[in-house]
């Protein structure tokens, strides 16, 4: 815990101010040469961001260090006011705790994608046409009949959204410290798994072991016939929001890695559906229960991912639609922002500033004309790491006491 941690925490002081923390996951963005060199928060049509901007203070956050790729586990960390270099927890058990498995100290999950290969085991499509959750289910079911353990490890497989799913490995000596076996692009085969100490030697063996037998399982299944795993991680040990921050937290979200991820802070955690509408109907619903509530939309970064720029154009007008939802309950303090950057022409997360905007009602006014990347660079909150957001929020919320005399 470092200086900024402990005088927080000390400075906490209870009222009954909410704060909401709305994510709209891959945000940032840079400018398109195929869209008028705009990003997609410039070439939207967002009104009421627009109109909240023009009495809100902005700025742009940095989720780890300068020049640095984020992970959505980093990203959302640093939001949540955790040094992503201090705590850090593998995407495997963000997955798992999000589909609400029973997690035991000793397992160790991975996060895993089905994806398609060719005849010579070739990847040619990491997320095999990001197959309807409907199908993911139906192999995962076909996989559990057929690996329930390998070489005395349990393996439980659990099914998540469209190509995603979870393998758990439960048994004795098993340690995290594998490399992932996911090549992060098309045109080449899955990894071996390899051992990042001794220690681990025995558990890389079981996973390339359960790889290879998987593989044979659904090797005629195409689209997805083949799998990748990523994230390698055990149970985390984490403070909770409630007892640095004295906050009654709540997560609004559908995947279930950000689900996972609030648990392990001290969230509750209530289903987003699968629109912003559906977001913030839930949170007016429980907007009285709780005073931080995180909100979750993972479109914005999904279509970056992929690609596509006006999908992610699209997203983003869905939540300016829907933002009087949110706006009739009047959150004390209001934060959007993104956890980390996904631009469109880069296919992938990168490390630029994310832009962020805070109103409240003593937030003071930028005077920015829309809620865009460029308009926040010139805001009042400058850039800062991402770690130190939760003291605007708080400070914003009359959280926070003086300090010194």
């Amino acid at each position: 815990m470092d200086n900024n941690d402990k005088l927080v925490e000390k400075l906490i002081q209870r009222n009954n101010a909410n704060i909401v923390l709305l994510v709209m996951d891959g945000l940032g963005d840079i400018p398109n040469k195929d869209f008028g060199r705009k990003t997609p928060l410039e070439y939207a049509i967002t009104p009421n961001l627009d109109k909240l901007a023009k009495e809100s203070a902005l700025g742009r956050h940095i989720p780890v260090l300068p020049g640095i790729t984020p992970g959505s586990g980093p990203g959302h960390l640093g939001l949540f006011g955790y040094d992503p270099l201090e705590y850090e927890i593998g995407r495997g058990m963000l997955e798992a705790a999000g589909m609400d498995m029973d997690i035991k100290d000793g397992d160790v999950a991975a996060r895993c994608n089905f994806a398609s290969a060719d005849e010579n085991g070739v990847i040619t499509d990491r997320r095999a046409g990001r197959i309807p959750t409907e199908k993911c289910v139906e192999i995962c079911e076909i996989l559990s009949n057929n690996i329930k353990t390998v070489d005395g490890v349990e393996v439980i497989i659990r099914p998540g959204l469209q190509h995603r799913f979870v393998v758990m490995f439960r048994g004795e000596n098993l340690c995290d410290k594998l490399t992932d076996s996911d090549p992060l692009m098309e045109g080449k085969r899955p990894l071996d798994v390899e051992p990042l100490s001794e220690n681990a030697k025995f558990t890389a063996e079981i996973v390339n072991k359960f790889f290879r037998e998987a593989r044979k399982v659904i090797k005629d299944l195409k689209p997805a016939n083949s799998l990748l795993m990523r994230g390698f991680s055990a149970k985390p040990r984490i403070p909770s929001m409630c007892d640095r921050f004295g906050l009654n937290t709540v997560c609004i979200a559908h995947y279930p890695m950000y689900r996972g991820l609030s648990k392990f802070v001290g969230m509750n955690v209530l289903d987003a559906g699968n629109t912003p509408e559906d977001a913030f109907n839930v949170y007016k619903d429980n907007c009285s229960k709780y005073d931080f509530l995180f909100i979750h939309i993972k479109y914005t970064d999904s279509f970056g991912e992929d690609g596509n720029f006006q999908g992610k154009v699209k997203t983003i007008e869905a939540v300016d639609k829907a933002l009087p939802i949110l706006l009739e309950k009047k959150p004390n303090v209001l934060c959007i922002t993104g956890d980390h950057s996904t631009p469109a022409a880069m296919k992938g997360h990168s490390w630029h500033p994310v832009p962020v905007m805070i109103h409240s009602d003593f937030c003071g006014f930028d005077d920015a004309s829309r809620f865009t990347e460029n308009d926040c660079n010139k805001g009042s909150l400058g850039m800062f790491p991402s770690k130190y957001l939760i003291n605007y929020l708080l400070a914003n919320a009359m959280k926070l006491s003086k300090f010194g005399a």
